[in-house]
């Protein structure tokens, strides 16, 4: 497993990197078979320093946590036991999705972009107003089924996946509702 331990312009010890690789090497070793590898950062927002994680398996789940604390070390233990907590719920449903699968989960390329609207004055036209392209990056678009997509939703904590649907090969799309319910746009059952 490949560890990234970093710090947002604050210096991170060995003793510490030695701590975070143990401690979540611990949680992986009881929760996932197969992860390929995780990314540690630590910062400082205020007073409190801030540890994010993410960790990513060979069957395509990502999962990530945050944690706060005014102490580092405090903060690394709460992010991993959100991390540890998230593992445990979706222990079972990692199982039972996953026996079957062989194979890595395949990735698709794809492009995204962020678009921003240009600065018009007051007494221009509303028509002409046009989102401007202000970032373009490759993404990755997994090829898994919608079980494993709304695992994923849930457990990165994310608004919305586009996936590739493993059952017929179109893309989908799961979304958190305002409701707090999963919807499932699968534009093939749109006739």
């Amino acid at each position: 497993m490949r560890y990234q331990i970093s710090g947002k312009q604050i210096d991170i010890g060995e003793a510490l990197q030695t701590h975070v690789k143990a401690e979540l090497g611990e949680v992986i070793e009881k929760y996932a078979q197969r992860p390929t590898d995780a990314t540690v950062v630590f910062s400082r927002v205020a007073h409190e320093n801030v540890c994010e994680a993410v960790i990513h398996l060979s069957t395509g789940l990502t999962v990530q946590a945050k944690g706060h604390a005014t102490e580092i070390y405090a903060a690394f233990e709460s992010c991993r036991e959100k991390m540890d907590k998230q593992m445990r719920r979706y222990k079972r449903r990692l199982r039972n999705h996953h026996t079957n699968r062989v194979e890595p989960v395949e990735f698709e390329g794809g492009s995204a972009y962020i678009l921003a609207p240009t600065e018009e004055p007051e007494d221009a036209d509303t028509d002409a107003l046009q989102p401007i392209v202000i970032a373009e990056m490759e993404t990755k678009i997994p090829s898994i089924t919608v079980g494993e997509a709304v695992m994923q939703l849930e457990l990165a904590g994310q608004r919305l996946l586009v996936f590739r649907n493993e059952g017929h090969g179109g893309v989908n799309v799961v979304y958190r509702r305002d409701d707090g319910n999963i919807g499932w746009i699968d534009p093939r059952n749109s006739k």
